[in-house]
């Protein structure tokens, strides 16, 4: 009966418990699951008593609940906090199945995402000290440990990518009346910075087209879902957008000019990137974040779980119909453009990313490019008993 439920039965296990749904959970979430399981039962003793005075049926199951949020409370304290900066796009799916799988918690962490407005933002906070880790573009690792940012300083000569994430999910996409890279001649086109992250991979499309950059205007509009809004409010004949923006974008008519994976099969897209000083003072918090994205990444890959992956996305992106998302996840796990399923941050990648940008930008480097990959951390969180194969 509720009303026997003790403060001492009530404590939740060290590790790991399983609720009533079957699968196990961190602490908190076990504490939040017997909180619902008792409000379940306590409903189910008030609608068999059927009296008008349930005080003798609220209080004890109340005075139980209470003692379960208290000590929520107290687990949540037990968790690092790590927050995290990112970007719009289907490709957040392994950080949303590791808040929704609890896996973050599974290995200590208190994980938070952030959108930012662009690069820009994202790169200020990061030096600011205001965020933990980022889910960036490589190119702004390579741009800003190399001086060529568009912060006031230009530079984050501190920032180390220590994972990767995917091929970039790019496409380029125009408004319904321009049916060809050809006619964006003279058309206003969006980036998120002029010089970082995926502008010069639009530059690249531009000039194989035989366009030069002087042939179009850029305006620098922020990150992919803002440059999405800004075309569908007819602001910019055409922008690079990240999955699944192309697929909302084609609903309206809109036209997917180019698919960049077709064009730049190597391309290395978004990566983990973090300041060295951070990584170096909390390599706990790195290893359990590793741990806890790989196991996601393994859910997500999994066939039997393509239906829950699909309802996440669904989740996140509204307009989305459950076609469009399947299409999306088919994506995300290809093997050779989507998620990078070992998280590795491939040479072949990395040096196609660094090729575009010494084609398109105007400052160039002129001595060797510093280091700004940093394997350690992949390493050891690959040598852990608990990297999930």
């Amino acid at each position: 009966m509720i009303a026997h439920v003790s403060k001492q039965e009530l404590e939740i296990p060290e590790h790991w418990c399983l609720l009533s749904v079957g699968r196990p959970c961190g602490r908190l979430s076990a504490a939040i699951g017997a909180r619902e399981l008792l409000s379940g039962l306590l409903l189910t003793r008030i609608q068999n008593t059927g009296s008008d005075d349930l005080d003798g049926a609220r209080r004890p199951a109340y005075d139980a609940i209470d003692c379960i949020l208290t000590r929520a409370g107290q687990l949540k304290t037990d968790l690092a906090t790590l927050s995290i900066l990112g970007f719009e796009g289907a490709f957040n799916l392994p950080f949303w199945v590791g808040k929704d799988q609890h896996l973050f918690e599974k290995h200590g962490l208190d994980a938070d995402l952030e959108y930012v407005k662009g690069s820009v933002d994202m790169i200020n906070r990061m030096n600011a000290g205001s965020a933990h880790i980022a889910l960036t573009s490589v190119d702004n690792v390579i741009a800003y440990t190399g001086g060529q940012g568009e912060t006031a300083s230009g530079s984050a000569p501190d920032l180390i990518a220590f994972m990767g994430g995917d091929h970039g999910f790019l496409s380029l996409v125009s408004r319904p009346d321009v049916t060809s890279v050809q006619q964006l001649r003279g058309k206003t086109l969006s980036v998120d910075a002029m010089t970082t992250g995926f502008a010069y991979v639009l530059r690249e499309i531009l000039l194989r087209n035989d366009i030069t950059a002087d042939a179009v205007t850029f305006d620098a509009a922020g990150g992919t879902g803002n440059r999405y809004r800004a075309l569908m409010a007819g602001k910019h004949d055409a922008t690079l957008v990240r999955t699944p923006f192309e697929k909302l974008a084609a609903r309206q008519g809109f036209k997917t000019l180019v698919s960049a994976n077709a064009l730049f099969p190597d391309y290395l897209g978004t990566v983990g990137a973090v300041l060295k000083s951070w990584a170096t003072a909390n390599r706990p918090q790195m290893i359990g974040f590793l741990l806890a994205y790989r196991e996601a990444l393994n859910w997500i890959f999994n066939a039997g779980n393509s239906t829950a992956c699909c309802e996440l996305l669904r989740t996140q992106f509204r307009d989305l119909s459950d076609t469009e998302a399947h299409a999306v996840l088919e994506d995300l796990v290809d093997p050779m453009h989507g998620l990078i399923q070992d998280m590795e941050i491939a040479e072949a990648g990395f040096a196609e990313v660094a090729r575009i940008r010494d084609t398109h930008a105007a400052t160039q480097i002129s001595q060797p490019r510093t280091p700004c990959v940093d394997r350690q951390y992949l390493d050891e969180a690959r040598a852990s008993a608990r990297w999930a194969t």
